[in-house]
């Protein structure tokens, strides 16, 4: 996982995604807004956790703790950060700063149902997002940004902490 630079705008006008099959198959459609500080963290951290406990089970529990414990800290407040909403309910997160995207995580709840997708989306329109940089063992995840036209830019053999963890570096498509 990276980390960051930079507040959401308070400012920013809410969006809403565009309905899909996905939205009717959870109920509703996703709507799109900044986070409006820190009283927001407790919920992304719960987000954050769900989405990690279900997609990164290659992070040794003390490592993941460790990230968890510099969330609401450090990294949520260097990012400009996007919450994805379904029915009032926080359900994603992406966290954007100079054009990268450095977190996007969706409740496991929610995974396959167009939050990503809506939240990826928006954050490429709105704030300019052309790369990412992703677990390489984390092959969903990959996968994702491919499919929405990132495509492998380089590799590094450790995470930016120095843990064994892979990144593979990914940039949009023009």
């Amino acid at each position: 996982m990276t980390s960051e630079s930079s507040a959401a705008a308070a400012s920013e006008p809410p969006a809403s995604a565009s309905p899909g099959d996905d939205d009717a198959a959870c109920g509703s459609a996703v709507r799109l807004r900044p986070v409006t500080g820190p009283g927001e963290y407790p919920a992304l951290a719960r987000i954050w956790r769900s989405a990690v406990d279900a997609t990164h089970d290659f992070l040794a529990d003390a490592d993941r703790d460790e990230i968890a414990s510099h969330l609401q800290g450090d990294y949520f407040p260097a990012v400009q950060l996007t919450v994805a909403e379904r029915d009032g309910a926080p359900v994603g997160f992406a966290g954007t700063v100079d054009g990268g995207l450095e977190m996007l995580f969706v409740h496991a709840s929610q995974r396959g149902s167009g939050v990503g997708s809506a939240l990826l989306a928006h954050v490429v329109a709105t704030q300019g997002v052309t790369r990412v940089d992703v677990n390489e063992q984390n092959p969903g995840a990959r996968g994702f940004y491919e499919h929405h036209g990132f495509r492998t830019v380089g590799r590094d053999e450790t995470d930016e902490a120095g843990r064994p963890y892979p990144i593979v570096h990914l940039a949009l498509e023009a």
